[in-house]
């Protein structure tokens, strides 16, 4: 857990965690990977331009966007595993790496016509301010794809129901069963997108063979085949839900300014000032702030400025 700025939650830090080779790698997860890619693909559009892939993480998914879109920026506040990403992904124009607080997103208005955020939102304290902020860089018409943990999934249904858990899944308020993790009511979810300006496309229920001995009666293929034919039920009582939905223009005029071929630098502004920023070597400066942010081995870090460290 981390807490820089005491006016802003706390937040889940992955920083020098071995989350990629204790969670993923070699753990038995191929069957939540793969049908969380099958989602994803069925909630990207036809063509986009930039994609904003919050909670990034060490590039799980990260190629996944390039079916969709000319350009992924990846953001996560964990340095360590960004590193991991780019020395995987390369160096080339199509990835950009940022090192951020998700509470205070270090970009421009409306510079992303796509933004996702899967296996992260469960993490967050504030879901409110998390959306504010993604309403606020992703453009008019902008896809926002997002997973979160449902409340309401079969397991917890039946273990309340047979008092083996105190907490209901019928609540809609949300639920931290660990610190600084929490499970979502469906409901709850489409509400929170509506007051930030977001329209609901579509819902997708996977993970619906996560149970382990699933994993040891069939082969991953055919969870994999039959988890894909599922995601098309509706019945959302799986313990991972994925949500496409679409920012409602406002009506006041706004200006998208996604402009490929501009300097990584443009996207940018301080995240504490929102002020621009000018480049000093591998410094990005705030004259309003005067806060000084690094970019350290190809990686955007506004996680803590410079002056403050």
């Amino acid at each position: 857990m981390s807490n820089t700025k005491p006016d802003r939650p706390s937040i889940c830090d992955y920083e020098g965690s071995n989350y990629r080779t204790e969670f993923w790698e070699n753990q038995g997860r191929d069957y939540e990977d793969k049908v969380e890619r099958v989602a994803l693909r069925r909630l990207m559009p036809r063509r986009g331009k930039r994609v904003l892939e919050i909670g990034a993480g060490f590039g799980r998914l990260s190629s996944e966007y390039l079916a969709a879109y000319d350009q992924v920026v990846l953001l996560d506040y964990s340095f360590s595993q960004l590193e991991y990403a780019r020395a995987q992904l390369g160096t080339s124009e199509k990835f950009i790496y940022v090192a951020a607080d998700a509470y205070a997103l270090p970009f421009k208005p409306a510079q992303f016509d796509g933004v996702s955020m899967v296996r992260t939102i469960h993490h967050m304290q504030n879901v409110q301010l998390a959306l504010q902020q993604v309403a606020r860089v992703i453009t008019d018409n902008g896809v926002f794809m997002l997973e979160h943990a449902n409340k309401q999934n079969f397991k917890a249904i039946a273990r309340y129901a047979l008092k083996r858990q105190s907490w209901s899944p019928y609540s809609r308020e949300p639920y931290e069963f660990v610190e600084l993790n929490y499970v979502f009511h469906p409901q709850f979810m489409v509400e929170a997108l509506q007051q930030h300006g977001f329209e609901i496309e579509k819902r997708i229920p996977l993970s619906w063979f996560r149970a382990g001995i699933f994993k040891k009666l069939a082969p991953i293929s055919a969870l994999v085949g039959i988890d894909s034919v599922l995601q098309y039920s509706g019945l959302l009582l799986t313990p991972s839900l994925f949500l496409r939905s679409h920012k409602v223009p406002s009506g006041s005029p706004t200006v998208s300014s996604i402009n490929l071929d501009a300097d990584p630098d443009s996207l940018f502004v301080c995240p504490e000032s929102g002020g621009p920023l000018t480049r000093e070597g591998d410094v990005l400066y705030s004259p309003k702030s005067g806060l000084r942010w690094a970019i350290r081995d190809g990686i955007y870090d506004f996680k803590v400025a410079l002056n403050e460290q």
